[in-house]
């Protein structure tokens, strides 16, 4: 999502990361078992799984949840999951694109609606607010791995089309920047196989929705979108939340106070 830093680093200070962690492990399993569901379970021959199993190691999952994941995959103990995307409005105007992986589509919409509706927001048709946003893939690793003219060189020669910087915070509030790929979204297995020869495993590697343009918000509305989001977030059945909200350090440190 757009904000994703300031948007993480007001969850670190909401003491929201240690629920956060765990709706990540629970996405990421589900992941991998879709993976391992539509390609089969070895990643050396499915590129979904690959990046999955990526992503899993890159956020810190342990081996033994991967390895659970795509045994019970495998063996046929899951559900069919539907990938499914819901769009919508938010207040000042935002836009949302929410993306789920559900057993259930009358429950996860049912839900989503809801969560609009009782957060400020409301539920709009497939392609009302997708054409304001970009689908890209996006790959990150810790800036620690690489100075940020050579992560350039190496994401452009493996394929990307740009590199950014973005500032986070670890689970202890301290600064844990990070370096931002950007790729065409088919060429994303591609692109991340090739940094992590260099760099190792990426702390993530996924199929974003980048916003074209930013939407300012002052702090009072920024509490309400952040309401909504993190009520969207809370959903079981939701994997991902993007949005094309920005508000300025200024009303940042209002929302603070």
């Amino acid at each position: 999502m757009a904000g994703h830093s300031k948007w993480a680093n007001i969850q670190h200070r909401k003491g929201r990361q240690d629920k956060a962690r765990a709706k990540l492990f629970s996405r990421l399993s589900k992941e991998i078992m879709v993976a391992v569901k539509m390609g089969g379970p070895d990643p050396d021959m499915n590129p979904r799984l690959r990046l999955a199993v990526s992503n899993a190691k890159g956020q810190s999952m342990p081996k033994d949840n991967i390895e659970r994941a795509i045994k019970k995959a495998a063996g046929g103990d899951v559900e069919e999951y539907f990938e499914i995307r819901y769009e919508g409005f938010g207040p000042a105007g935002i836009g949302l694109i929410v993306e789920a992986s559900t057993d259930n589509k009358n429950r996860a919409a049912g839900e989503v609606r809801a969560a609009f509706s009782k957060n400020g927001g409301n539920m709009g048709e497939t392609g009302s607010v997708s054409f304001m946003f970009d689908q890209l893939g996006e790959i990150r690793f810790p800036l620690s791995v690489a100075d940020e003219e050579a992560m350039f060189e190496a994401a452009i020669e493996a394929g990307a089309e740009d590199v950014a910087r973005e500032d986070l915070e670890d689970d202890d509030g301290e600064p844990a920047p990070e370096h931002v790929i950007y790729c065409a979204r088919e060429d994303l297995a591609e692109v991340a196989n090739g940094l992590q020869e260099k760099f190792g495993d990426a702390k993530s590697a996924n199929i974003i929705w980048k916003p074209q343009n930013l939407i300012d918000v002052d702090s009072e509305k920024a509490s309400t979108v952040l309401k909504l989001i993190e009520a969207l977030e809370d959903l079981d059945d939701v994997s991902q939340v993007f949005t094309n909200f920005d508000i300025s350090d200024e009303e940042m440190a209002k929302l603070d106070s």
